[in-house]
């Protein structure tokens, strides 16, 4: 096997305006780059906004590049001066969309810290495995979710617990009213009965340590092969590990996207949607790091669903770009007031996570007349891979071609190159590659191949480049956009005792895109029978709701292998024969 793979895709570059030499940005780090980025967009502007939040009744927040620059330096002091913590200690940030999230993430970095992102909806029971497995030491919580604290810090070594709310630097009155609708009306802000302090107060204690000590100090020393964020991702075999993503797997990866999106950027003056959460890494690289780079607008979506909440912020904003997943675009194609007034603003839009299905790409751009690019990317390569120009004739069903700097090439089983047209396995090398699995070199070792990240995603590339997914991670469902790993849910519904045996699959969905069905095996020696109700109801305990199964079903046995491993693919099958049938 060849260690230079051929790059068809260069002479597409040249048609399309994209150099093939990635270029680099000036900065050794994220800290960095967010200092820097902050102080030349507010010197164009003190009062420019990075970011705002905007809430379903149209109420706000936002914050200057100024304000941004200054509240993140003060959570570094707080991170730093205050708490104790040491460069390389972790940091979990658990926030929705809102003001807090950009504060508190950008200020892990500026401390020389790594930030841990957790997705907010997740139970107390994965909270539990990814803070101990982490070693995160400090939590940034959603208020929201306080009730979860007693059981968790229990069991973990979290020794600081910051709260942060969604109305978080909203001007006095909107903050009142959204707070109040919170806690009496919707009735979702539990009382906090753990040890913690508010966000404010952690800003204000940071603060005061600025003048002896100014953040600029805590990160001087970070270089782009230092760790800046743990990623958390089921990888191939649905147990959850931290990708190791340094300071220079991000920069680079913000270049790229860069380089792919150009041909519709100006520089001072887009406006991005950000309803993907923050704390996923799509959003994380394109939306917060990348559009800050280039004094960008980011309007946040604390919740996109029902995608109704997103009409006022586009009534109210001039948005230029939208990042999302296919459920999101079909989702908004299907409302009346979308349809009737597209963002006359908008320039393109981005789709990710999992495959924009072509009547949905087609029909976007029938009704807000702009392109819809495809890109393919996963957390281990932060995250962007391939990216549909967004110039020339659209190619629907293709996830592009490779980004400036990155080597792709498709493999057989003996990791041998396959011939255009073939299917073969992604394989990935490039600057934005992890480092690898964070303390999980067993599970490196299986997809780092001399320097090559084995994506496990099965895919046909053109004679010029171009590729299309034929086959996702074979056991990998897509809920929406995010992964499901069946050995996860498996594990939980394994549980009860009166389960004897189980399996999960993903089957079609109209709205998700795939669904969870779980099939189980009564336990004969347990009295109790198994109900799907009750099987639904443990998963809800100890599974954050996308990966609840939709549907379970009860059997008398599971298909299997010889050796008696239970095949799945057989499952699947039969759900195929079945939706044929109907």
């Amino acid at each position: 096997m060849s260690d230079a793979p051929a790059h068809p895709w260069h002479a597409t570059y040249q048609q399309v305006g994209i150099s093939p030499t990635l270029a680099q940005l000036p900065y050794q780090n994220l800290a960095e780059l967010t200092h820097e980025s902050c102080k030349k967009w507010q010197a164009e502007s003190k009062a420019k906004a990075a970011f705002s939040c905007v809430v379903p009744n149209g109420m706000n927040g936002r914050l200057s590049f100024a304000e941004v620059d200054e509240l993140s330096d003060a959570f570094a002091g707080y991170l730093r001066a205050v708490l104790g913590l040491k460069p390389g200690d972790r940091v979990a940030v658990q926030l929705p969309n809102s003001l807090g999230y950009p504060v508190a993430a950008l200020g892990v970095f500026k401390a020389g810290c790594v930030l841990v992102n957790t997705n907010p909806l997740y139970t107390e029971t994965e909270m539990i495995h990814q803070f101990n497995n982490s070693g995160a030491q400090v939590l940034v919580l959603v208020d929201m979710f306080a009730d979860k604290l007693p059981a968790v810090l229990a069991k973990t070594g979290i020794k600081q617990v910051v709260l942060a709310s969604v109305p978080e630097f909203f001007p006095a009155v909107p903050g009142a009213i959204v707070t109040g609708v919170q806690r009496y009306w919707n009735r979702v802000l539990p009382p906090v009965t753990s040890p913690h302090i508010r966000l404010k107060d952690a800003l204000a204690a940071g603060r005061a340590t600025l003048a002896k000590t100014p953040a600029k100090q805590y990160w001087q020393a970070v270089g782009r092969d230092d760790l800046a964020l743990l990623q958390y991702t089921g990888g191939t075999t649905g147990v959850s590990k931290g990708a190791m993503l340094t300071h220079g797997n991000l920069l680079n990866n913000i270049c790229q996207t860069h380089a792919m999106g150009q041909s519709h950027m100006t520089p001072g003056q887009e406006c991005v949607l950000t309803a993907l959460p923050l704390y996923h890494i799509f959003a994380f690289t394109a939306n917060l790091l990348g559009y800050m780079t280039i004094g960008g607008h980011n309007v946040l979506i604390p919740n996109p669903r029902p995608v109704q909440n997103l009409q006022r912020a586009m009534e109210n904003y001039p948005i230029t770009w939208m990042t999302g997943v296919n459920t999101l675009f079909n989702g908004l194609l299907n409302e009346e007031w979308f349809v009737a007034y597209p963002p006359k603003t908008l320039k393109a839009s981005i789709s990710g996570g999992t495959s924009l299905h072509t009547a949905v790409a087609q029909r976007w751009r029938d009704v807000t007349k702009t392109p819809i690019a495809e890109g393919y990317g996963l957390t281990e390569t932060a995250p962007v891979v391939s990216f549909n120009p967004l110039t020339g004739t659209p190619r629907d069903g293709s996830i592009g071609i490779p980004a400036p700097g990155t080597d792709v090439r498709l493999t057989n089983d003996e990791g041998h190159d396959v011939a255009p047209g073939t299917p073969g396995e992604i394989w990935v090398r490039g600057p934005q590659v992890m480092k690898g699995y964070w303390q999980t070199d067993e599970e490196t070792a299986k997809v780092m191949n001399n320097g090559w990240f084995a994506t496990g995603d099965i895919a046909v590339m053109d004679e010029t480049g171009f590729m299309r997914i034929v086959d996702r991670k074979k056991d990998m469902i897509l809920v929406s956009g995010f992964n499901v790993y069946p050995n996860e849910v498996e594990d939980v519904i394994a549980d009860m005792d009166h389960v004897l045996e189980v399996a999960v699959i993903g089957v079609p969905d109209a709205k998700t895109g795939e669904a969870v069905r779980a099939y189980v095996v009564q336990n004969p020696d347990h009295s109790k029978e198994v109900m799907p109700a009750d099987v639904l109801e443990h998963c809800r305990k100890h599974l954050a709701a996308y990966k609840v199964p939709k549907l379970v079903v009860v059997r008398d046995e599971l298909p299997k292998s010889p050796i008696g491993k239970v095949l799945r693919k057989d499952l699947r099958k039969a759900v195929a024969e079945e939706m044929n049938r109907a």
